[in-house]
């Protein structure tokens, strides 16, 4: 893995666990985003908007956790597949976040949610 490789999974790693798992998104922003630009349609781009978004998330969903399963990096790209519920009773959904580092600064981030179905075709799970 080259140096990139791991300053970038370190740099993420670091800002997913402050600002999902201890619920600090205003101080993960502060600490590891940079210009940023945001791909989920349902956000606008910059740090105000992030600390929004997830700070109104966790306050509408008190219970909402995160479990990280895998972690998959390249050069300034790093993704991170979780299953994130919004309650203790939701099935959840399989979510891929991918980030862009530069400068050791987060600075573009996409996702992809689906939803746990109820009867899934195959006794696979998304995880």
């Amino acid at each position: 893995m080259s140096t990139d490789t791991e300053s970038s999974k370190k740099t993420v790693l670091e800002f997913f666990e402050l600002a999902f798992v201890e619920r600090k998104p205003v101080d993960a922003a502060e600490r590891y985003m940079g210009e940023y630009t945001q791909h989920n349609p349902d956000v606008a781009d910059g740090k105000d908007a992030f600390i929004a978004a997830i700070g109104g998330m966790f306050a509408a969903f008190p219970d909402f956790s995160i479990d990280r399963k895998r972690v998959i990096a390249e050069g300034d790209l790093v993704a991170i597949h979780s299953h994130v519920r919004m309650n203790k009773e939701d099935r959840g959904m399989a979510v891929a976040d991918i980030f862009r580092v530069a400068d050791g600064k987060i600075v573009e981030h996409w996702d992809i949610l689906q939803p746990v179905p109820e009867t899934p075709a195959n006794s696979n799970t998304m995880f």
